[in-house]
């Protein structure tokens, strides 16, 4: 299946964060020399991580450039695109994601988030208090993850999809304007990736929605 991932360094930010707990957790698990079911669902989705970072457009921008100063032949071909006011507006990438991947990191998440809710709380203390004493670092992963599976489950609309991917599979450098029924669509779907990845925080909602409108 196809997901719409835009070039957005909050989304790629958040991404990429996850390896370093992911790794963190198989150590932890590994270490106490026992198999576990967990340790199976984390490797599985930590390789399923990897599969969908490969694929994303900033991966290859940046491995690229921390690498070589000439273009790999893969790397995605650029494109520019504009409203029908003729604004520039955020690009978004066309990927191919398996239903395994999708479905290896989705039950990580629901293994942390089982985790989360299974610690026990004193007497006298309500589960929203116990749930403050988790370290930060493992609520973040939590939050953090859930945010990033659910941009990636987020259905795209369908013409909008379309069009794009025959945009980048042209291979070549090209500007695109968005009729004014897809420029709709396309503001919704960025809004949604917005609300998804910044909600809870004011600030950096606003902060994150001003990169694209």
């Amino acid at each position: 299946m196809y997901v719409l991932i835009p070039d957005d360094p909050v989304f790629f930010a958040k991404f990429q964060s996850l390896e370093q707990p992911l790794l963190r957790h198989l150590y932890r698990l590994h270490s106490a020399g026992l198999e576990s079911d967990d340790e199976r669902i984390i490797s599985d989705a930590y390789d399923s991580w990897v599969q969908v970072l490969l694929k994303l457009p900033l991966w290859s921008e940046w491995h690229t450039a921390s690498t070589s100063t000439d273009p790999a032949p893969e790397e995605w071909a650029g494109y520019v695109l504009y409203s029908t006011g003729g604004d520039q507006l955020m690009s978004l990438y066309p990927i191919e994601v398996t239903a395994a991947d999708l479905g290896q990191l989705t039950a990580c998440l629901d293994l942390f988030v089982e985790h989360d809710q299974a610690r026990p709380a004193m007497p006298g203390q309500t589960r929203a208090e116990t749930s403050a004493e988790k370290p930060e670092k493992e609520r973040g992963l939590t939050d953090g993850f859930r945010r990033v599976v659910e941009v990636l489950l987020h259905p795209p609309p369908q013409r909008l999809l379309t069009l794009l991917r025959h945009v980048v599979l042209r291979g070549t450098p090209v500007s695109v304007t968005l009729p004014a029924e897809q420029e709709t669509e396309y503001r919704r779907f960025c809004e949604d990736i917005v609300t998804i990845l910044s909600s809870g925080d004011t600030f950096a909602y606003r902060s994150h929605r001003a990169m694209y409108f």
